[in-house]
């Protein structure tokens, strides 16, 4: 069992250090240090109200995932995403609108968010809803884009909104990157650095780390490649297996120690570059961040459920408010059951104690039988 820790603390603690690695990541870019200056008072701000929030008993996290489209246009290796079926390649249907995300976005404002972070299917489909999400200054936008659609105005909308922070999805070079994504996808992200770069936009790198691309995604050349194309943060997220078929591509904990031990190298060496690891490690948190105890997932159809790759839900935010979804009885039964700092063999414990999950998912939603699906 994980240790007991102050989450509000070492959750403000965190953002307090990132705001201050991104201010140092961009001296040299004058717009974007005074953007990050006012957005680090706004922090501090929703930091209060949050505190403010858990003594009326709400505990409110800094982050939110929002997946703002179930659609893409790519069929990657391993999508989590295609295999919950919550991307398909048909249109849309009944998700939620620009307006309702807009009215969601200034909810997670007034209860404190200061990140959420913008997925898919590919969320630049959803111009939109990105366009809604420059309007809330006092929160940013880290926008997971496979780059596909990236032109002109969307450089326009970033130069003029710099709460919005376009993430490249890469996995190494070329061939690393197409044999994942697909053919050409390597290089249209190459030129979407370089537009942006010439723009003096901040933007980053999204990286699904496996056993097969770990040592290339942390290593010196690669970094290299991305410091001189202007990247300013690197997501290296760990690639968590929704089915039995990919768990052979999952980090072990060796992978993970060596990971953590190379980010700790990483920070001290190279202070142009931010660097996040997610989940990161459980331990240093007391267990996983899920459920509302750091952060939370919106789907596109407005299901809140405890994480993206742990697609179940009992609320659903388009029937009620952004409060009560926090507070929703899937969310309190994992943090306050204990499961969520339960050892686990496996990078994560949500998809390891799925069957407790779906029970619980259904229990709350009022569906009897888990096998008829949780998803809202």
């Amino acid at each position: 069992m994980a240790e007991k820790i102050d989450i509000q603390e070492y959750m403000a603690r965190g953002i307090d250090e990132l705001v201050r690695d991104v201010m140092r990541a961009t001296l040299k870019n004058p717009r974007e240090s005074a953007f990050m200056a006012r957005f680090g008072l706004a922090t501090k701000k929703a930091e209060k109200v949050r505190a403010r929030e858990e003594a009326e008993g709400l505990h409110m996290p800094a982050f939110l995932i929002a997946s703002i489209t179930s659609r893409c246009n790519l069929h990657c290796a391993g999508c989590y995403s295609r295999s919950n079926h919550a991307t398909v390649d048909t249109a849309p249907v009944s998700q939620l609108t620009a307006e309702e995300w807009l009215r969601i976005f200034r909810e997670a404002g007034e209860l404190g968010v200061s990140f959420i972070l913008l997925a898919g299917g590919e969320p630049m489909l959803r111009r939109d809803v990105i366009e809604a999400a420059g309007k809330m200054p006092d929160i940013l936008f880290p926008i997971f884009t496979n780059g596909t659609f990236m032109d002109e105005r969307y450089a326009d909308l970033f130069d003029r909104c710099r709460n919005l922070l376009p993430v490249m999805s890469i996995e190494g070079g070329q061939e690393a990157t197409d044999g994942r994504r697909g053919q050409g996808v390597y290089a249209r992200q190459i030129a979407n650095m370089e537009r942006l770069q010439e723009r003096g936009i901040i933007f980053g790198a999204s990286v699904t780390v496996t056993k097969e691309n770990l040592d290339t995604c942390v290593s010196d050349g690669f970094l290299d490649e991305l410091a001189r194309r202007g990247c300013k943060a690197v997501f290296l997220i760990e690639f968590v297996p929704v089915t039995e078929e990919g768990a052979q591509l999952a980090p072990d904990d060796s992978d993970r120690a060596k990971l953590e031990a190379r980010l700790d190298e990483l920070r001290s060496e190279r202070d142009d570059m931010l660097f996040i690891s997610f989940p990161g490690d459980e331990k240093a948190s007391g267990g996983c961040l899920a459920a509302g105890r750091g952060f939370f997932h919106i789907n596109s159809h407005g299901g809140a459920e405890p994480c993206p790759f742990s697609a179940y839900s009992d609320i659903n935010v388009r029937d009620t408010s952004l409060r009560e979804a926090a507070a929703s009885g899937l969310f309190t039964a994992l943090r306050d059951g204990g499961l969520l700092m339960e050892d686990h063999a496996g990078g994560c414990v949500l998809f390891e104690k799925r069957e407790q999950v779906e029970r619980l998912a259904a229990q709350f939603s009022g569906r009897p039988d888990p096998s008829e699906g949780t998803r809202r």
